[in-house]
């Protein structure tokens, strides 16, 4: 497919299963009369290919060479794996880690998992991106550990502000699409 009908099905996909209208409290605690859990369409088998082609065309077309991609779990995990095991056929490859929102408490102790070691350069991911606070939260956790963030990978642009604010702050972003592009404003 090309990336036009990739696109098209990806916004397909996610009106189809991940969009809901009514009244929504949002992690930000912005009110809201929809909600894009994103992972309904992350999680599918369409959609973990769609969100691999994508995703790693675009962050190849921001000119990020990152050595692994991932975010705060759970919402980034598949959308980090896809991009991963689509990168397998077609290298560079791109290796995947997931951040906890906090440490372990036992074990290691570790709060990223995978695939990521102190002087990687990295792209986070957020699946929906309201306030942006998900992705700052990967990108503290990643830069305690010795990472370095390239930039961010968003599924969902709901055009609030976070885009604008971790661009702002300095953190490149990219997105496979809007709240505009999905009739959703």
């Amino acid at each position: 497919m090309s990336e036009r009908a990739d696109s098209e099905a990806l916004d397909r996909l996610l009106l189809a299963r991940s969009v809901r209208r009514g009244d929504f409290v949002l992690a930000s605690g912005k009110r809201s009369p929809y909600y894009v859990d994103a992972r309904l369409s992350t999680m599918s088998a369409e959609g973990l290919v769609l969100v691999g082609r994508l995703g790693l065309q675009a962050i190849r077309a921001q000119g990020w060479r990152p050595r692994a991609i991932g975010g705060l779990t759970m919402g980034a995990d598949p959308v980090a794996y896809a991009v991963a095991a689509t990168s397998a056929g077609q290298p560079p490859i791109v290796e995947a880690f997931s951040v906890r929102k906090e440490s372990k408490t036992h074990g290691t102790g570790r709060r990223i998992e995978g695939n990521f070691a102190a002087g990687d350069a990295v792209v986070i991911v957020e699946d929906v991106i309201t306030s942006g606070g998900s992705a700052r939260q990967a990108i503290e956790a990643v830069e305690a550990a010795g990472g370095r963030v390239l930039g961010v990978l968003a599924v969902v642009d709901r055009e609030e502000g976070g885009r604008g604010a971790l661009e702002a702050a300095g953190v490149p972003v990219v997105v496979l699409t809007t709240a505009t592009r999905l009739g959703l404003k």
